[in-house]
């Protein structure tokens, strides 16, 4: 991974700098505007060019062209001495203006640097290398709702993450949003439709490499790994945690994360079709609470679907690199918003799930009934007022579980600090929460982290004392 200092590569930083001299060179005193004008324009003429060479980021527009105006207005008298005629100076109150201008164009571009940077995901911490790979798999069972076409059947994709024998030397590592650059920029312009927001705000995401390896040989070590499925938010895809996802396969999970055509915000399928989104908000509460259900339904069964082919893989029923390696008996229902009401309704209807974790989920099923589970619910801090029936709601159902469950409210977290977000969106707290950087992700590892050990795998442990350290605990 590059080296980046807020936000920016060495290269970028060498730009700024220069583009920086440039501006208040004109208000140094008069032996030294020169040599510094010389030295920051041939800085900036290099790293112009290498920036060239290896792609410019969009945030560097304004760098540069603040820079190269600085450099012009510095020209200009030089330029009429040499046409031989009068050389002129600006006074201070007409070069001030202009030395604003430039200077507010180069911090404009710093600042969007700093705020939507290339994300650097944390290297995994556990045992193991981390392998992925992506599957497609087709329910005969299952018609396809969200089109007429009456032979149309259920199909997901899924990105598998799992303990692989290393890294090996001189691989490349996974792309952050799809197999190739063309899926990764149809599924950040297609999320940024989603959002509401430019598509080149996604930009940097496009460019990003996590930490797995494609297709990397499975760990030799380690028997029969635990499995971890994930649904993502609304609209969300498959990769959203990714730095999540890794980390528990370095420690010996297997995550299975599932893109929910027609849902999520953009799916590639193995024919090379695109599926957009077809879920929207219609301004009715009732007929919105009536559709969500419904794609909650839908989710659910993408779950116990995946579980079965899950299942089939590691019999060998199914071509992959997982045969014989996975344990179906210790199985997780996991999401994120919407993704966490699908767990819950999916471990409801379905026993082979040994666990549920809930990262941020209104529960949606109609008609909630007990269910054996334990659950791990993850919720950002609700502000007086505010959504005043999730909590209550949320409880009502994890009151349901025979088993130990939690709801852990963590201080300083937003709706998407328990996703990848932080790592490339504006670090605005009421967006990504106020743990910097990598800290949302790491408080949602290890969390749980802590709650998978204990469910799964029956670590020793007060499990409970370990997730009061994080923040509001409510045992049930």
């Amino acid at each position: 991974m590059d080296v980046t200092i807020l936000g920016l590569s060495l290269v970028e930083l060498l730009a700024l700098v220069a583009a920086v001299m440039l501006v208040l060179a004109r208000w140094l005193p008069p032996g030294a505007r020169r040599p510094v004008r010389t030295v920051a324009g041939g800085a900036l003429a290099l790293s112009a060019a290498v920036l060239a060479v290896l792609g410019i980021r969009w945030q560097l527009l304004p760098v540069l062209a603040g820079g190269a105006m600085a450099l012009a207005l510095a020209a200009l008298p030089v330029l009429r001495r040499r046409a031989e005629r009068p050389g002129w100076r600006a006074r201070w109150w007409v070069a001030l203006p202009g030395s604003a201008a430039c200077l507010a164009l180069i911090v404009a571009g710093a600042g969007a640097a700093w705020a939507l940077p290339l994300p650097v995901f944390p290297e995994p911490s556990g045992a193991y290398g981390v392998g992925t790979t992506v599957v497609q798999w087709t329910d005969p069972d299952r018609d396809e709702t969200a089109t007429a076409q009456p032979d149309d059947r259920r199909t997901v994709v899924v990105q598998l993450w799992y303990p692989a024998r290393g890294n090996p030397e001189g691989a490349r590592p996974a792309r952050y949003l799809g197999r190739t650059e063309q899926e990764a920029r149809l599924v950040a312009h297609g999320t940024a439709d989603y959002l509401g927001v430019p598509g080149f705000m996604l930009d940097e995401a496009v460019r990003a490499y996590a930490r797995s390896t494609p297709d990397a040989p499975v760990a030799d070590k380690g028997g029969r790994f635990p499995i971890v499925l994930f649904s993502p938010g609304l609209g969300g895809v498959r990769t959203q945690n990714t730095a999540w996802a890794e980390e528990l396969a370095s420690r010996g999970y297997v995550v299975a994360a599932i893109d929910h055509p027609y849902d999520s915000a953009v799916v590639t399928l193995a024919d090379g079709r695109t599926v957009r989104t077809r879920v929207k908000a219609t301004g009715d509460d009732a007929e919105d609470t009536r559709r969500a259900a419904g794609w909650t339904a839908v989710r659910a069964a993408d779950l116990s679907f995946a579980l079965t082919q899950l299942g089939r893989l590691h019999r060998g029923e199914i071509q992959g690199p997982l045969t014989g390696r996975l344990d179906t008996r210790r199985a997780a229902a996991t999401g994120h918003s919407l993704g966490g009401a699908a767990a819950l309704q999916a471990a409801r209807q379905d026993s082979r799930f040994a666990a549920v974790i809930v990262l941020d989920g209104f529960p949606r099923d109609p008609a909630p009934r007990p269910f054996d589970q334990p659950v791990l619910a993850l919720t950002h801090e609700i502000a007086p007022g505010e959504e005043a029936d999730y909590l209550s709601r949320l409880t009502q159902v994890l009151q349901l579980s025979t088993a130990p469950s939690y709801r852990l409210t963590v201080p300083g977290s937003a709706h998407l600090t328990f996703t990848d977000s932080p790592l490339y969106l504006p670090p605005l707290p009421a967006l990504v929460g106020s743990f910097g950087r990598a800290g949302g992700p790491r408080v949602t590892v290890e969390t749980t982290v802590a709650f998978l050990d204990g469910t799964l795998r029956d670590k020793p442990g007060d499990l409970a004392t370990i997730l009061r350290r994080y923040g509001e605990l409510t045992a049930f």
